[in-house]
This record gives structure tokens, sequence and C-alpha cells, in this order.
């Protein structure tokens, strides 16, 4: 069943990256299976300056990174609020991207793009998340997919 609203604001509200390092703008939907959330790179952002100076890109590493916000720890987040009660916070875990297998580069992402990142749920147990991830720009072309694993870590 699709989350509503007020759920989507809970996994936003529980997602611990934040501005500058935070690459989800909004979640369009959410359920046990599966996320989709949307970014836009925005043009000042620190790492267009050095990467490459006249003609910036996305640094594969934040698309990496951009993946599994959203991939992992969204949808790791969810997973975890299903059965939590709405008062409870869930504040006893920081979700960890730990493992990535077969990602694969297939276009570029420029200052201003707006991206759309899904990602299925391979496996969710124990703590422990698997989610096959992609990011596709507004145009419809493919930026990069891949397999992406985090859990979460007490502390």
């Amino acid at each position: 069943m699709a989350a509503d609203r007020k759920m989507i604001d809970r996994v936003l509200e529980a997602i611990p990256q934040q501005a500058p390092f935070r690459f989800i703008d909004d979640i369009l939907g959410i359920d046990e299976q599966s996320v989709t959330s949307s970014y836009r790179f925005d043009e000042k952002a620190f790492f267009y300056k050095g990467h490459f100076p006249g003609n910036p890109i996305t640094p594969g590493v934040i698309l990496v990174e951009t993946m599994a916000q959203a991939g992992v720890t969204a949808l790791g987040i969810y997973q975890l609020l299903i059965d939590l009660p709405e008062e409870k916070p869930l504040n006893t875990l920081t979700p960890l991207f730990v493992f990535i297998d077969r990602v694969e580069f297939l276009h570029p992402v420029k200052p201003g793009q707006r991206v759309i990142i899904k990602g299925k749920k391979l496996y969710f147990r124990r703590g422990n998340i698997k989610s096959k991830t992609s990011i596709v720009r507004e145009d419809g072309l493919t930026v990069c997919h891949g397999v992406l694993t985090g859990t979460g870590v007490k502390h």
C-alpha cells in the first residue's frame, strides 16, 4: 500500500543527511517494495567548481550518494516506520550505506538538472536493506543504476 503524505513527511524528517549533502527534494511515492524521489542539482553546489571547470558535471560519487539516500536510507527508514507508532520518533539507528554492486554510469547530469531516483527493495531483514536503484533525468535518459546495500547502526 502506498504511503500517504503524512508518512512521506515522517520518512523525510528521519533522513539524517541535510543540506548541502542531502540529495532528496521530495519523495514522490514509497511503499514496502519501492521508493521514487526527486532532486534538482543546485547550479551553485560546491563540487561543480572543480568538476570540471568550464564543463561541470555531477561527480559519480555524488550520483551514488543520491541513489543511496533514496534506495537505501529513505526506503530503509520507511520499512522501520511501518510499524512504529506515529508519536515515537525513529532516533535509535543511523542508516549507513555499506556496499555498492554493479553501478554503471550512462549519461552525465549537468548543474540545474532535475532527476528522478527509483529504488526497488531486493530484501530487508535484520536492519539490512538491499535495493536496485536508478537515476533518470527528466528527459528520460537513465543516468546510472546499480545495487546498493545499507544497514542501521545503533547510536
